[in-house]
């Protein structure tokens, strides 16, 4: 009987592991078709420029994945 209670708390939390995963992955496949290291851009570099696509780039595909995994 308690295993219903928990089952909306289980659901949320493979949702949002499988989103984590979603959005690195497609974050790894950026990484890899973009001609310079963002990470290295915004860190070392200290590139706002690259800061705020790569920003919007996480906003975008997390509200994508959301919208998949909500229906």
């Amino acid at each position: 009987m308690e295993l219903l209670h928990l089952q909306p708390i289980i659901n949320s939390i493979v949702y949002s592991l499988v989103g984590i995963v979603i959005l690195l992955v497609v974050y790894f496949i950026i990484e890899k078709i973009t001609p310079e290291n963002t990470w290295k851009e915004v860190v070392e570099k200290n590139n706002i420029a690259v800061a705020i696509v790569l920003a919007a780039f996480i906003i975008g595909i997390s509200m994508i994945v959301s919208a998949a995994i909500h229906g």
